[in-house]
């Protein structure tokens, strides 16, 4: 009785109710049926999530964070590549705008809540500086070499990359990212686990996740990824009509997909952070941000030359200064290894200022 009580969680019934809404065709100009989407598009996100963190716990930390990261970039790549295929020039950007929201949201909003969230419950809170340093010189490395050199760079005219620019950054961002991955399972993984209780715990949930769990998880994160890359096509015009109409600028089309994509993340990792566990938090918002450039941008990148459209990689002025400023206070943040409420104040006012600058720049 439990395993069919199991298939019928909200986990598991949500993404198929999602897949009949959308192959029924009465998301077309429709807006009740639109607003009902992008609710199951919420719960879909959370349901790859859930599903993704049941495949974890089978695998142990810190492979978990590393599962959890990489489905939420896998839904990010989907949406950009499915929207730029078919969108062309007007899409040029997407993918930098996307990523762009995406490393301001997280080290600004969710890297802020932790930080302010625990702090104000726990004064102090402590983590692996060590795992801090490894996550933030990749970062801006990657940062560098996909956002920023472009904008400086003289051999094509405009925001862009040649095509043998455009194979050195692949090589570049996939290679710093096996290097963090590399030391965060293999040869530092004591940097990005607590303490050995945690170790002794996570070895302890292998144990308790069954076969048929693994199974019937496996099966609904595919679901869960596939409907949430349909719905988010479909949705992703109606959103951009309503901004464009409003007289704000489509850049906030990506930073709402974003924060959608990004809800369940945030979720885990402040409830990390309220029971005192910061170094899950960081694991889960550092390792995000990584993966959702250093994979992101080299797919999209290979996706471009594959499908011939064009791909904006530079930001602007105002951009790099925020996101330099962002970057900045948070290895300052960070660097001590230990935190208080006061850096994730500072975090969430830049975020703030992100958000205000986007839509009066």
């Amino acid at each position: 009785m439990r395993k069919i009580r199991k298939l019928y969680q909200w986990t598991t019934s949500i993404p198929v109710l999602a897949c009949l809404l959308y192959l029924s065709g009465l998301l077309d100009n429709n807006l009740v049926f639109q607003t009902i989407a992008g609710i199951l598009l919420i719960f879909c996100v959370m349901s790859a999530v859930h599903h993704s963190e049941i495949i974890a716990h089978r695998v142990g930390e810190p492979y978990g964070t590393i599962i959890l990261a990489v489905s939420i970039t896998i839904i990010e790549v989907a949406i950009i590549v499915s929207l730029m295929t078919t969108g062309g020039k007007d899409y040029a950007a997407f993918a930098r705008d996307t990523v762009y929201a995406a490393v301001m949201l997280i080290l600004n909003g969710i890297v802020g809540l932790c930080l302010f969230i625990g702090g104000r419950k726990f004064h102090t809170q402590t983590f692996s500086p060590h795992s801090v340093k490894i996550a933030l010189i990749s970062l801006v490395s990657i940062v560098a070499f996909t956002m920023i050199l472009p904008t400086f760079t003289n051999s094509e005219v405009g925001p862009y990359y040649t095509e043998t620019q455009l194979l050195f950054e692949i090589f570049a961002c996939l290679a710093i990212y096996t290097a963090f991955i590399s030391a965060q399972t293999i040869r530092h993984r004591e940097y990005f686990i607590s303490d050995d209780t945690d170790i002794k715990n996570n070895e302890k949930k292998v144990n308790l996740i069954s076969n048929t769990s693994l199974v019937i998880s496996l099966v609904f994160l595919l679901i869960s990824l596939t409907i949430v890359v349909l719905l988010a096509k479909i949705l992703s015009i109606p959103i951009e009509q309503l901004i464009v109409s409003q007289g704000l600028p489509k850049s906030l089309v990506g930073i709402i997909i974003v924060a959608v994509i990004l809800l369940p993340e945030g979720i885990a990792a402040v409830s990390a952070a309220k029971n005192n566990k910061l170094q899950t938090s960081l694991n889960l918002s550092l390792g995000s941000a990584l993966a959702s450039i250093g994979l992101t941008i080299p797919a999209v990148s290979v996706a471009s030359y594959i499908y011939d459209f064009p791909i904006v990689l530079g930001l602007d002025i105002l951009s790099i200064i925020l996101l330099v400023i962002s970057i900045f206070t948070v290895m300052l943040s960070l660097i001590g290894g230990r935190s208080n409420a006061v850096y994730g104040v500072v975090l969430l006012v830049n975020l703030v200022a992100y958000i205000f600058l986007t839509i009066n720049p």
